[in-house]
């Protein structure tokens, strides 16, 4: 990451991320195909009415998990192992606590939490039977993304693929046969779930067992140690409520869409799954951006740290722009894979016209936290997101909403969000940049005084 062209292993280290989204929601979208499919629109509707709110329940943590990433590349860099190994035992005891509390909190509050979403009497039912038996592998899944974190900082993409490969294949079998052979609907696709977190899960951390690496991985030192946790939290919070805070706006419009009753939801659920897809292609280059700029500023490099940030403002817009054009034209079709009613098609395609093509926007917006996160400046860019896309949209969803109530009104919040939080990075970026510029430069005199 720190010598050489940059382009080809940005590429080559964003590549498998990208892969291991992209399946994940293909994976994913086996569970919605089969439940659109063989359980009816209803059960649909109940799977979709529970993305919104889990995003908001579980994405503190994820977030906290770039910490993590931050802190362990940087270290890995510099060749600091005892830091290292400290950081990636911290690491793992934090993903196994915060996912036992994720578990109960999700347990608990699954039913209350959608009453307050609004959600129709004929789904909520069964919503609250997945998201309570989701939030029981929350465990796993904390494990395996904290595991995963560890493995990106280190430059390793590609053995988290392989991982999510089998999980995903035994997933999507066992979606078959939970749901079409024993007939168990939502709590069928969710019990799934659980077992190929769990899989993924015992990969990752036997990964980091087997290692001979400064980030070899011993039951035995488990241990958050305060140092580490405070690092880890000075990067890692910020992200954890921006992407919260986010997902909260995002189930406001679930709310909103939920209004339109349970053709909307259908539409809403299988558009947003293809929307999953663009995010994973342009996240990639995100988490590629931040590692990349985190190992350079630890050995120094200021004018790499630019290079990197140029040529993935390059290739997140190449890349969402061929996916972005390609989901919206090919849309129709793709729908037709989750659905068969042509009433949830259509509310569908209402979404995708208003967010495919304008996809890259958001890529951009997402560039400027990553790097910023790189360089260990993560509060501001928290906020700055906070106010620019959650604020917009919340005016948007209780200001221009009500009185001009259509799904596309609605979804124009997107990319008028996006462009507004792009401004205001781009500004933060620059005196940020200016600032860690300065400081690595007096740090690299004073090292050669010394």
């Amino acid at each position: 990451m720190c010598n050489g062209t940059i382009m080809d292993k940005l590429i080559s280290f964003a590549l498998p991320l990208m892969l291991s989204g992209m399946l994940q929601l293909t994976f994913n979208a086996v569970d919605i195909v089969v439940i659109g499919q063989f359980s009816g629109k209803q059960s649909l509707a109940a799977v979709g009415a529970t993305t919104a709110l889990i995003n908001v329940f579980t994405n503190l943590f994820i977030g906290i998990s770039l910490g993590a990433n931050v802190l362990a590349a940087r270290f890995y860099a510099a060749g600091r192992e005892k830091e290292m190994s400290e950081t990636v035992h911290t690491a793992i005891a934090l993903a196994l606590v915060s996912g036992l509390i994720m578990a109960v909190v999700g347990v608990v509050f699954a039913k209350g939490a959608l009453i307050l979403m609004d959600t129709p009497a004929d789904v909520i039912g069964q919503s609250a039977l997945y998201m309570r038996i989701y939030f029981v592998g929350m465990p796993f899944f904390m494990l395996y993304n904290y595991g995963a974190a560890i493995l990106r900082a280190v430059g390793d993409t590609k053995r988290p693929l392989i991982f999510l490969i089998v999980s995903g294949v035994i997933n999507a079998l066992l979606n078959l046969f939970l749901v079409i052979v024993c007939d168990m609907g939502v709590a069928g696709v969710a019990i799934a779930t659980i077992i190929s977190q769990l899989i993924s899960c015992i990969l990752v951390l036997w990964c980091l067992y087997k290692t001979e690496g400064s980030y070899q991985l011993r039951f035995s030192k488990l241990k958050m140690k305060k140092e580490y946790l405070k690092q880890i939290f000075q990067v890692g919070i910020p992200a954890g409520v921006q992407s919260t805070v986010i997902n909260f706006s995002n189930a406001l419009l679930q709310s909103s869409v939920n209004s339109f009753g349970s053709t909307a939801m259908a539409g809403y659920t299988a558009a947003n799954n293809i929307l999953g897809f663009l995010y994973a292609s342009i996240n990639a280059v995100t988490q590629a951006c931040m590692s990349f700029t985190s190992q350079n500023y630890g050995v120094n490099k200021p004018k790499r740290m630019d290079r990197v940030m140029m040529d993935c403002i390059i290739l997140s817009v190449g890349v969402s722009l061929v996916f972005g054009c390609g989901a919206y034209a090919f849309g129709g079709e793709i729908l037709k894979i989750y659905t068969t009613d042509p009433e949830v098609i259509g509310c569908g395609m209402e979404i995708l016209a208003l967010t495919t093509v304008t996809y890259f926007l958001c890529g951009v917006m997402d560039l400027f936290p990553g790097a910023l996160r790189g360089m260990g400046a993560s509060a501001v860019p928290m906020i700055l997101s906070i106010i620019g896309t959650v604020g917009t949209r919340i005016v948007w969803i209780f200001g221009i909403f009500p009185s001009h109530r259509s799904l596309k009104i609605l979804f124009v919040s997107y990319p008028a969000s996006w462009m507004l939080t792009i401004l205001m990075q781009a500004v933060c970026f620059y005196f940020v940049r200016k600032k860690v510029h300065r400081e690595l430069k007096q740090q690299t005199v004073f090292e050669n005084d010394r």
